[in-house]
């Protein structure tokens, strides 16, 4: 054999090594995340850590024969899809410690279609609080558990609901079918069913960006079952929102002088937007806005926050990702015509907003103009210095000084 022909021979040992070991990175990702972010217990994780290692060890002292290697990671392969199989059958939400406390995960029925919500509290007898995601449209709730709903859970029975189309509840119905009303009848038919379960006349909504819009027209529809409302990040008119939003980054990016950033906002044009990569459209302005409030970007948020929910399984974790992007395509288009100054002006229950002052993603100003029109039996505009959602503290704050002593619950009856 020549040199040249050796030395290509060696080259390509070398390139199939490489993908060799790239596509063993990849494929041991699902079992070192089965410790940092599932409730897959710890003698099976264990197990799976000690095969790959084993493959691994096997793989190098192994000569070079193609046939072994194949067989090797198809090894890799099996066990990483054991590790997905293993996250799905035991996700479930940590528990609570006390006699009286609850921490369940559960699958219901609701519009004659599976969907998964959380139950988490300290007391069973204490007010009962929907939570309506994290945002989106198609951004279910269980990251939240873990971030700004837990301190709640000491005066509250916390429900936290992955809607249609996102999360756990990804499969409930085809992206395609997802309509806004539909949420809000599914939304309306929890709050029945938590009535019923916990003995409670009515119960309390909250909610956050999209969250805000499902939650405002929830209570507008079924006063009657709710003692108050409660939002943050609250949404009022989402195209002149958004079209402030994108002059906003404009103006950013005009100061700073970022002519690669301004052409690409001016080739987009001004929102709303339709149609194939119109996420992107409204990331590529919204992560300025995100920037310049000192918000990690839409991307973090949204995509990389579900990745440590103990409530998902891997497969669970990827839906809610591939939930947000195809659900808001079909979803946030409808929202084009919203107005709640003129079209939720009147409602019939409590409303508190939590408005960060340095919201530009749902303009405070649009909020605070929203509030000034709002007739309800009671409102406050609470205001904390915060971008686009208030932190743990704040609401928590707002929940325990303000919502129960301003709406407190008729005294229920006790299970």
């Amino acid at each position: 054999m020549s040199n040249r022909q050796l030395w290509h021979s060696s080259i390509k040992r070398a390139g199939l090594w490489i993908l060799t070991s790239l596509f063993i990175v990849l494929i041991i990702l699902p079992i070192l995340d089965l410790p940092i972010a599932t409730s897959v217990p710890a003698p099976i994780w264990i197990i799976l850590v000690l095969i790959d290692v084993a493959l691994i060890i096997v793989l190098f002292r192994l000569e070079r024969i193609a046939r072994g290697i194949i067989a090797i990671l198809l090894g890799f392969a099996a066990v990483a899809i054991l590790a997905v199989l293993a996250s799905q059958q035991y996700a479930a939400t940590p528990p609570i410690a006390g006699a009286n406390s609850i921490a369940v995960l559960e699958k219901i029925k609701l519009g004659g279609t599976d969907q998964w919500i959380t139950i988490r509290g300290k007391d069973v007898n204490n007010p009962v609080l929907l939570y309506l995601g994290i945002g989106g449209p198609g951004a279910g709730g269980f990251p939240a558990s873990a971030m700004n709903l837990k301190p709640l859970e000491d005066h509250f029975v916390v429900v936290n609901w992955d809607q249609r189309g996102t999360g756990k509840s990804y499969n409930a119905a085809p992206i395609s079918t997802l309509k806004v009303d539909q949420f809000v009848s599914d939304a309306h038919e929890l709050s029945q069913l938590l009535s019923m379960r916990f003995h409670q006349d009515k119960i309390y909504v909250f909610g956050l960006s999209w969250g805000t819009i499902l939650g405002t027209k929830l209570v507008q529809q079924h006063p009657e079952h709710f003692y108050a409302y409660v939002g943050t990040g609250q949404m009022v008119n989402t195209t002149e929102n958004d079209r402030m939003g994108y002059q906003f980054a404009l103006k950013v990016a005009s100061e700073q002088d970022n002519k690669e950033l301004l052409k690409k906002l001016n080739h987009n044009g001004e929102p709303p937007y339709i149609g194939q990569g119109m996420a992107a459209k409204y990331a590529a302005y919204n992560n300025v806005l995100f920037n310049y409030m000192g918000s990690p970007s839409l991307e973090l948020v949204l995509l990389i926050a579900p990745q440590f929910a103990r409530e998902y399984g891997l497969l669970d974790k990827v839906n809610f990702d591939r939930g947000l992007i195809e659900s808001f395509a079909v979803v946030y288009p409808q929202l084009q015509d919203l107005d709640f100054t003129t079209q939720a002006a009147n409602l019939k229950v409590p409303m508190y907003f939590i408005v960060g002052r340095q919201d530009i993603n749902a303009m405070a100003s649009l909020v605070e103009r929203y509030y000034n029109i709002l007739q309800a039996p009671y409102k406050e505009l609470i205001w904390v210095e915060s971008g686009h959602g208030a932190s743990a503290e704040d609401i928590l704050d707002t929940m325990v000084n303000h919502v129960l002593l301003t709406s407190p619950p008729k005294k229920k009856i006790v299970k």
